[in-house]
């Protein structure tokens, strides 16, 4: 969650519409896609580069801000490599590739020559070929045109939290008031909800093994950091406890592992080229893993913030999820968000404020009376409202604290008519932090090291900075399957603080 409270438009035009490879679907086919010529017809126009450059730093401040020094460096470098092969542009100068300060796992690209990976994504990768491949993808997106085409036959194109439209979908339903859900939750989630196509995800994903080609690339890099995708969202899912529910793009696309065996059929079970591994590992060496300290730090069922000072606990059955502008609570019985603002007036006015931002049109959300509390130390108003959903009534409910000095921070929640109080004990957990508690809040780092002749998986594993799976993180973060065996002078990542 970060200190400022910019907002990212939600409308964009077609033109420069997101293009991502974790919010995409996974795709099914085969076949080869030739990389695209240099020609007027797709090359990066002047009003790509303006409407670009205009997105840029809005994108900057939903993300996390861009992360600078020798990994940003080497990233943009990569990235500039591929994208030059993609035909928009022969010149690297063209291209604007930027390494994100974010700990979501995701990549995206728009017109303009403008590419972004997350540090969390770039983590996950094992060799610079592979993240190639993720960029490829993303320009390869771009290339084709596919957010105009999509444009054609969408009535919207919008930028919206994708927890805010598993929402929609399934509490709240789809008419007019489950947008109320997509305005809950679009804030600050980091995720992009824009799909493609089958044939549009199998064209970028073909794109970019073509590009790997010419790059000299081991073409085989794009199916393999789609597995290691594929077993992150897997793991991350196991933990949070969610590894039964399909996701949200599931009805419309096929299971991650057809996507990677149709990558691998057409980069073709025997191709090579380099993969430079070495190079990629002392690339990314040191970069921040997880959350930002500066942005918060979700701990399990806890979230802190050292700069903002305050912390809270969700209740049991449920998981966060850190955004550039709130937090979002996530769970079977109800789905909440954490930010904050400037008080102008009163608590009661600011209260109303975050209910009135929840109406549109007809769908008037208002509640009958404020109620007062404190919770520790700290000035309460809260409200609940009843409203119509599209599988029976939810209540809304709005709990707000004056934090002093003008700054306010409040929880918007939704649960099913009668179920508000499953929120109860998270919302009178926040609290203030101490100086020395802030002080013990410490970043994760990824650090590479060389395997010793006495270095086994599960001794590496140990020194993972988690309490939960440090073995099933270690192996997922290096690519490694449960039976790997380490040879000595290998180098692999882990995890410190």
């Amino acid at each position: 969650m970060g200190i400022s409270r910019r907002k990212l438009a939600l409308k964009l035009t077609a033109a420069f519409a997101m293009t991502g490879l974790v919010a995409c679907g996974a795709t099914g086919g085969s076949g080869v896609v030739q990389a695209a010529p240099s020609t007027a017809a797709n090359a990066i126009s002047q009003t790509d580069k303006a409407q670009g450059a205009k997105a840029h730093p809005e994108l900057l401040a939903e993300f996390g801000g861009e992360v600078s020094g020798s990994q940003a460096n080497y990233v943009e470098a990569v990235g500039k490599t591929i994208a030059v092969q993609s035909g928009l542009s022969n010149a690297r100068g063209d291209f604007t590739v930027t390494l994100l300060n974010s700990p979501i796992n995701n990549a995206f690209a728009i017109p303009g020559g403008y590419v972004y990976v997350t540090r969390q994504l770039a983590s996950l990768m094992n060799n610079e070929a592979e993240l190639a491949a993720v960029l490829g993808h993303e320009v390869g997106h771009v290339a084709a045109r596919h957010s105009a085409k999509r444009q054609k036959t969408a009535t919207r194109n919008s930028i919206l939290g994708a927890l805010g439209s598993v929402l929609s979908g399934v509490l709240l339903g789809d008419n007019a008031f489950g947008q109320l859900g997509q305005r809950v939750f679009s804030q600050g989630s980091q995720l992009l909800t824009l799909q493609f196509s089958r044939s549009q995800e199998l064209e970028a994903d073909n794109l970019g093994i073509a590009y790997l080609r010419k790059a000299g690339y081991d073409p085989r890099a794009m199916a393999t950091v789609l597995e290691s995708l594929a077993r992150q969202d897997a793991l991350e899912a196991r933990l949070r406890g969610t590894a039964n529910q399909v996701p949200e793009w599931a009805s419309t696309h096929p299971n991650p592992a057809s996507r990677v065996r149709d990558a691998l059929r057409t980069a073709g079970a025997n191709a090579d080229g380099l993969t430079k591994r070495d190079a990629f590992l002392s690339g990314i060496n040191g970069l921040t893993y997880g959350d930002d300290p500066r942005q918060g730090i979700v701990e399990g069922l806890t979230f802190r913030h050292p700069e903002l000072r305050f912390a809270f606990e969700a209740p049991q059955g449920f998981y966060l999820v850190n955004g550039t502008q709130a937090v979002s609570i996530n769970g079977q019985s109800g789905k909440a968000e954490f930010t904050g603002g400037r008080i102008e007036g009163s608590l009661d006015s600011y209260v109303g404020k975050v209910f009135a931002g929840l109406s549109s049109g007809q769908a008037q959300i208002a509640p009958q009376a404020l109620q007062s509390t404190t919770v520790n130390g700290m000035p309460v108003r809260y409200a609940t409202a009843r409203a119509q959903g599209g599988s029976g009534p939810v209540d809304v409910t709005v709990f707000a604290y004056d934090f002093g000095g003008g700054q306010a921070y409040h929880f918007t929640a939704i649960t099913q008519a009668g179920n508000a109080g499953v929120f109860n004990p998270m919302f009178r957990s926040l609290r203030r932090l101490s100086a020395s508690e802030v002080g013990e809040i410490k970043p994760r780092r990824i650090s590479v090291v060389t395997v010793g002749a006495g270095d086994t998986v599960q001794s590496l594993a140990a020194r993972m900075a988690y309490k939960d799976a440090p073995l099933e993180r270690f192996l997922v973060l290096n690519g490694l399957q449960s039976d790997a065996r380490l040879t000595p002078g290998q180098k692999v990542k882990i995890v410190t603080q």
